[in-house]
């Protein structure tokens, strides 16, 4: 049926119905990469990671399993395995304080010669540790500058390890401060709440998971520490010798399978505590989301 036009009374034809379009499909960015990405990344690990380990677990128990008990319990063993956790973990809660604080300054103040000092925290991972050893011996030792000696004492493995480790936390904190919201720390102050309240029950929650993860990081890597504590330390038994000392001599002995099980130990001790901390983590992420 035609439509007549009320001015000329001329028919027109039908209006045509408007075309449907096609809608393809559009395709979900995933980020996967495929079955042949997941094998070339199982096998890198297996190639570095995995076979390495295996490999020290099976000279650790090449006497069975009670020489690797009576390896790893022998009192020196033991001796220098609680210096270096202790040691460890006092590195990790002093980094977690000035690391953060660190990190607060270089995000929150202005000051001349900040971005030198932004760089010069990243020196540790780029000095060999060997070096910081030798300024460090020659700063603290016998013929101490500044009248301060440290060499062969436990204070010296603390601040040997603080310096190699300090990054860790800083590098951690940093990227969180930067994103954080700064609108809720003025609405709080807005409110009458000091720095203090504002820094524990607004700032304090963001960083814990960043604190945490740098602090175990931080650990981890003193755990296994042995070019910035090799000539400070002294590497005096039941006194400054650390675990990586300890192993070095039991391969200088001819004691491998002693050199092994104590690796196994740090490797354990690590794991187990990198594992606790990411479960703390975990839970403060999802506390936290559940919050908002």
């Amino acid at each position: 049926m035609s439509i007549t036009d009320s001015a000329t009374g001329v028919g027109s034809r039908p209006a045509p119905a408007p075309a449907t379009r096609r809608r393809t499909p559009l395709r979900a960015a995933t980020g996967t990469v495929g079955p042949l990405g997941i094998g070339v990344a199982v096998l890198w690990l297996s190639v570095i990671v995995l076979l390495p380990l295996a490999a020290l677990a099976t000279e650790a128990f090449a006497d069975g399993p009670s020489g690797f008990w009576n390896a790893v319990t022998a009192p020196a063993a033991l001796a220098t395995l609680r210096i270096t956790v202790v040691v460890s973990a006092i590195v990790a809660v002093v980094n977690v304080v000035m690391g953060t604080l660190i990190a607060w300054v270089l995000v929150r103040d202005e000051f001349p010669g900040k971005k030198f000092v932004n760089a010069l925290i990243d020196l540790p991972f780029a000095l060999p540790t060997i070096v910081a050893s030798i300024v460090l011996l020659a700063l603290y030792g016998p013929e101490s500058p500044i009248g301060i000696h440290l060499n062969a004492s436990q204070p010296g493995l603390v601040v040997a390890l603080a310096f190699v480790t300090l990054p860790f936390v800083v590098r951690s904190v940093q990227p969180v401060l930067l994103e954080a919201d700064r609108e809720v720390e003025e609405a709080a102050a807005s409110l009458g709440a000091n720095n203090l309240t504002i820094f524990r029950s607004v700032v304090l929650p963001v960083l814990t998971p960043a604190v945490v993860s740098g602090a175990g990081l931080a650990f981890a890597r003193a755990l296994g520490e042995y070019g910035s504590i090799v000539l400070i330390g002294g590497n005096i038994p039941y006194e400054t010798q650390v675990a990586s000392q300890y192993i070095q001599q039991q391969i200088e002995i001819d004691r491998p399978v002693n050199a092994a099980a104590v690796s196994v130990a740090l490797l354990l001790i690590a794991f187990v505590v990198l594992f606790v901390l990411r479960l703390a983590t975990g839970r403060s992420l999802r506390r936290e989301e559940e919050d908002r």
